[in-house]
């Protein structure tokens, strides 16, 4: 930290709250056009369910729809579309035969790859504008702030959805109840 170290209990300035306001400007334009570099291919619900099968692997419905909060009928529409584009392959459970589970087929991944790729480029490219020194304090400050936040640590933030770092647990075990399809 710099010069300006301050009492941990002290309440936030007027400068802090304005600096993180303009960096969550930059970071949600990012992320929007992260998403436009993919719109022509799927919608943003679509996304949505693409992101969240890459990130926790294969679901089944009752996942999707409780994970997005929409009515099962709605996921199923959903998947369904995703399933017809060749988004997503629906398969028995081989654990249990009334439930379908869902998972990314290489195009699918291939689009969530593409939009990660993006946004990766342009956090990127902002970075590098930045003077060295002072990237290396954006590290832990970044860290601090998410951790404040209650942004798990990056090890486990897969679990939920917001980030495809982490491999997907393929063996895990699905919940059963409603089938997609």
């Amino acid at each position: 930290m710099g010069p300006s170290r301050r009492d941990d209990a002290a309440p936030p300035t007027t400068e802090e709250v304005d600096a993180v306001m303009s960096a969550a400007r930059v970071l949600v334009a990012v992320t929007a056009q992260s998403v436009t570099s993919v719109e022509d291919q799927v919608t943003l619900p679509q996304l949505r369910v693409l992101v969240m099968i890459a990130s926790r692997g294969p679901q089944n419905l009752a996942s999707v729809a409780q994970a997005l909060g929409v009515h099962p009928s709605n996921a199923t529409r959903r998947c369904d579309k995703l399933v017809d584009a060749g988004l997503v392959h629906r398969s028995e459970d081989p654990t249990d035969r009334r439930n379908l589970v869902l998972q990314l087929t290489p195009s699918g991944r291939q689009i969530v790859q593409q939009m990660t790729e993006h946004r990766r480029a342009a956090v990127e490219g902002v970075l590098a504008k930045m003077p060295v020194t002072l990237r290396g304090d954006l590290v832990p400050a970044l860290l601090a702030f998410a951790q404040a936040a209650g942004e798990l640590p990056a090890g486990q933030a897969w679990a939920l959805g917001w980030t495809t770092d982490e491999p997907s647990n393929a063996g895990r075990h699905l919940p059963s109840s409603t089938t997609c399809g």
